[in-house]
């Protein structure tokens, strides 16, 4: 992977927050790093108040920024101080953590920062840059993931095994930290989540990142060309009745209770993907990040059976029902991505936008899945309940409250 850092460019974001701008556009801008607000980053600088006294700050990534385009507005300043005081407590809730961050913020105008914020706040660099490689989850998403991630990088990197973001997570790594760390460490790999690297300033924290995908391409260069290279195009798939599609729509659109748009896949990867004869065991294990079920579901329906897909799906809310923090309220059973050997893939969301986000992620997906399967000894993801933990999390139900 090569840096597309640029003196001339950087030198119209001066400063470490203006840096710190710029190299998260940088991660932010490449689809194979982030999609659609994935990721975030952070840098460590004092801030002034009016009376002029300096004060100890982080400046992060705040929701409803994309990394791709983010302004200085959006990294959230926050009282460092007060941030390393709650990784102190032994337990603190999802919406008690967003509470304190929020009572956190030097500027009440500024945005909600990052759930991964007390992370950020605990690692011991000033700046601080994360992403979901499709590298690296290639990595992480094995039965071996473990030993895969030590073969690349061997102890430049802490291993954290996976962890829900938020306050437990920072308090894994707090406790994996000092055990793993050392002067020579350079990253840290969240298996089934992404990738974090540091640095005293953020150009040095954006060349490590791309220094530790590269190392990981180029071991999946050697141990896994992805599926596809120099094999023929698959065969078209027949062009399918106007009526049919409308259909499909329509029957989604029923069990989601509102319409939905639908999006269709035919490309040379996505015919591949869908005439499978393993198609229904490999589609259907799950995201290559929790993150995703929030666009795609847990898993695609694959086939026409949507009724099907939405009884499993409403079986699966109540295996897992126990494990909500909060009161749940269920949300629709409609699949976000269809696969058919007749149609390709498909993807639904409410909106064009949504319905586009849903088959970026998936042709992301494919890749990874496919190059699992093939080469690496197969896919493996997160066991259902902890992608429920995610779907149905109390920071995401509550915005359903609103």
């Amino acid at each position: 992977m090569e840096s597309r850092w640029d003196d001339e460019a950087a030198a119209a974001h001066p400063g470490p927050i203006g840096e710190c701008v710029y190299c998260t556009r940088l991660i932010g801008s490449d689809p194979s790093l982030v999609l659609h607000g994935g990721g975030n980053s952070s840098v460590k600088a004092p801030v002034d108040d009016l009376t002029g006294r300096s004060i100890d700050a982080i400046h992060v990534k705040g929701s409803g920024w994309d990394m791709a385009t983010i302004e200085a507005p959006g990294l959230a300043p926050l009282h460092l101080p007060r941030l390393l005081e709650l990784l102190e407590l032994d337990a603190l809730s999802d919406p008690d953590m967003m509470r304190e961050l929020s009572a956190a913020k030097l500027d009440p105008g500024a945005p909600n920062p990052s759930v991964e914020s007390l992370l950020h706040a605990y690692l011991p660099h000033r700046a601080v840059q994360h992403s979901h490689a499709d590298a690296i989850i290639s990595l992480t998403n094995l039965a071996n993931g473990p030993e895969v991630v030590r073969e690349v990088y061997g102890d430049d990197v802490v291993v954290v095994p996976y962890v829900m973001p938020g306050f437990d997570l920072a308090r894994a790594v707090r406790e994996a930290w000092p055990a793993e760390s050392h002067p020579g460490t350079v990253g840290m790999v969240l298996l089934n989540h992404g990738l974090f690297t540091f640095g005293d300033d953020s150009r040095t924290a954006y060349l490590r990142h791309l220094e530790l995908i590269s190392r990981a391409e180029a071991w999946l260069a050697r141990e896994a060309p992805p599926t596809g290279d120099g094999e023929p195009e698959p065969p078209e798939l027949p062009r399918p009745a106007l009526v049919e599609l409308a259909e499909l729509r329509r029957v989604m659109s029923a069990v989601a209770g509102r319409p939905l748009v639908v999006q269709r896949d035919a490309s040379p990867a996505a015919r591949r993907f869908a005439t499978r004869a393993d198609v229904g065991s490999l589609a259907t294990r799950g995201p290559l990040t929790p993150d995703h079920v929030i666009r795609t579901k847990r898993v695609p329906l694959v086939g026409r059976d949507v009724r099907g897909f939405a009884a499993e799906y409403e079986a699966y809310v109540e295996r897992n029902r126990h494990r909500a923090r909060t009161e749940l309220t269920p949300l629709d059973p409609a699949p976000r991505v269809v696969i058919d050997p007749e149609l390709g893939v498909l993807t639904a969301g409410p909106t064009v936008a949504d319905a586009r986000i849903a088959s970026d992620i998936y042709r992301h997906t494919i890749a990874v899945l496919e190059r699992s399967e093939d080469h690496l000894g197969g896919y493996v993801a997160l066991p259902e309940g902890d992608l429920f933990d995610l779907e149905y999390w109390d920071l995401e139900q509550a915005k359903l409250a609103k």
